[in-house]
């Protein structure tokens, strides 16, 4: 878990590949909060598109991209939970998250792990690839 939650740190953005409302795949920028008890958290806002195609299909999988050219695929299930120390912290440590929601009680605020979790790291060297379980 380490690896890939350092990974993450190491990259500004990751992208959410999701299954859109219409059928069709939808990428988007997104950004990995923190990892706590082997849960890797995220969030978002349950008036986005992005949490009804959630909702409707909870398979995702998130891809990111370091300076060294390695790669770090993500995927696994959505499991949405209404944590208030969950969202407190995301609140605490993330200021981008906090200017748009201000508090962890905003009835729009929503946070996510991934369960069945699968992470695959690459790079460019022909070495095989590292592959975890979570």
């Amino acid at each position: 878990m380490k690896e890939i939650m350092d990974f993450l740190k190491g990259t500004t953005v990751q992208y959410l590949a999701t299954i859109g409302l219409d059928g069709k795949p939808k990428v988007r920028p997104f950004q990995y909060m923190f990892e706590k008890d082997g849960k890797l958290w995220f969030c978002t806002s349950n008036k986005k598109i992005v949490y009804a195609e959630i909702k409707q299909q909870p398979y995702v999988e998130f891809s990111a991209c370091n300076p060294d050219l390695a790669w770090l695929r993500l995927s696994g299930k959505v499991v949405f939970k209404d944590d208030m120390d969950i969202k407190n912290k995301i609140i605490e440590d993330s200021e981008f998250v906090r200017s748009i929601y201000r508090t962890g009680y905003n009835p729009e605020f929503e946070v996510f792990y991934l369960e069945e979790g699968k992470a695959v790291i690459n790079d460019f060297s022909g070495k095989p690839s590292k592959e975890y379980t979570f």
